[in-house]
């Protein structure tokens, strides 16, 4: 099953600045070859539901790796089963609205 999935990883307790564990999920969400798109607050991602949720836990061991003692994330997932839609196709649809 395809999942696009919204999430943001929260290292707690190694001070204020996490830019440093955001981009190395991004270099674990780019070995798993899945499509993402970081935002300010989070990344959204897309592919087959094993393969998104094996990259999150692999950013989670990664980010506990990096020293992070605790690690809080928040997930919000969608998936549909009429029809397969990507991220962009959902952006171009608000997209052509707006004009």
């Amino acid at each position: 099953m395809n999942v696009i999935v919204d999430f943001c990883v929260v290292p707690i307790g190694i001070g204020t600045s996490v830019s440093r564990e955001v981009a190395e999920c991004q270099k674990v969400l780019e070995s798993y070859g899945l499509n993402h798109s970081m935002h300010a607050y989070g990344t959204n991602v897309e592919g087959d539901w094993d393969t998104v949720f094996s990259a999150i836990k692999t950013c989670h061991e990664r980010v506990h790796q990096m020293g992070a003692p605790r690690i809080s994330t928040t997930i919000k997932v969608g998936t549909r089963t009429d029809r397969e839609q990507t991220m962009a196709e959902k952006i171009e649809s608000v997209e052509q609205k707006l004009v």
